[in-house]
């Protein structure tokens, strides 16, 4: 039985939470639209901006070209560096363009370098915001085996030695970004939707995405989560016979784990934590954060606590999703 909470505690910690909710026009989100990189709130737009979108190969430049299209953006893929300037101040004179996006990437070779000192008088002219997407090595692997399409540098040697190259020269570009986006964890549809949501007129300030993601510490920890939580504390519901062969998605599993105190306590305790380093992590302009709950195998308690962390975070305001790494499908 889990012991019943002090009503006092409980109303202190439900009044700070409500001051931490998005949906608020609290201090911290309005800072956050203000932020370097952060689009700006519908009374506070340049009449003139662009964004570059940069970044590895596979991590899903295109798909974030064709977001920002959807969203009314003049979309140029793959520009030389040397016509940066000139496009700028096209778009800074133009009556038609007023918001454009485009993608410098490896493909520019050598003269990749020079991105820094062209950005510098980019933002002379008129607001740029450098994306840079990138992605898990596993990760930009899996993808280029789905699509079985050669990476730009890979005609002489590996991938996996191309992918790495790639980063080293793309290191001037990734230092002078706004936004770092990691899309390890997204499909084509999540980002372009991420892509929508931060960059939409009259943003609310609900930019920041949390994934609730669950993992088997025998597997190892997700290169990408910000946040790890090791939940093996928990009684195993695998030593259950009639549990060892459902998830932490299945009712009766819930229940199991749910009804033991430490369950409770830890969720309360974690839900708080979150809540207070949500609004600061929006300030600072962080666009997503993985939270990862990790058990031994990845398919019982961890898959069970990500899920119901998801549903008090979505019940705060807040845009969330979940994946299960190693839960069996």
């Amino acid at each position: 039985m889990a012991r019943p909470e002090n009503p006092a505690k409980k109303a202190g910690r439900k009044k700070s939470a409500a001051l931490q909710r998005p949906a608020e026009k609290n201090n911290s989100v309005k800072a956050s639209t203000h932020h370097a990189g952060v689009p700006h709130s519908a009374h506070a737009e340049p009449l003139h901006e662009l964004v570059i979108i940069s970044g590895l190969s596979g991590s899903g430049k295109a798909s974030a070209l064709k977001a920002f299209e959807d969203l009314g953006y003049y979309a140029v893929d793959n520009l030389p560096v040397e016509l940066l300037t000139p496009f700028a101040e096209l778009v800074a004179q133009s009556v038609e363009i007023t918001r454009a996006a485009l993608v410098v990437d490896v493909r520019e070779g050598q003269r990749i370098e020079r991105f820094p000192s062209i950005l510098r008088e980019l933002r002379k002219r008129l607001a740029t915001t450098v994306i840079y997407l990138e992605a898990s090595e596993a990760a930009l692997l899996r993808r280029f085996s789905e699509t079985r399409r050669p990476h730009p540098l890979g005609k002489e040697a590996m991938v996996a030695q191309a992918i790495r190259s790639e980063r080293r020269l793309l290191d001037p570009v990734r230092n002078v970004a706004d936004i770092l986006i990691d899309t390890s964890s997204f499909n084509v549809h999540e980002l372009r939707a991420h892509i929508q949501n931060q960059f939409e007129r009259g943003s609310n300030g609900r930019s920041l995405l949390v994934c609730s993601t669950s993992f088997g510490y025998k597997n190892g920890v997700p290169l990408e989560a910000d946040l790890v939580f090791d939940v093996r504390f928990l009684p195993n519901p695998h030593f259950v016979p009639e549990f060892r062969h459902l998830t932490g998605r299945h009712p009766r599993v819930v229940a199991f784990v749910r009804k033991f105190e430490q369950t409770q306590e830890f969720l309360d305790r974690v839900t708080d934590l979150l809540l207070f380093l949500l609004p600061h992590y929006i300030h600072e302009g962080k666009s997503y954060l993985t939270v990862a709950f990790g058990c031994t195998g990845g398919q019982h308690r961890s898959v069970m606590i990500a899920e119901e962390v998801k549903k008090r975070l979505a019940k705060e305001g807040y845009r969330v999703k979940t994946s299960h790494r190693d839960m069996p499908r």
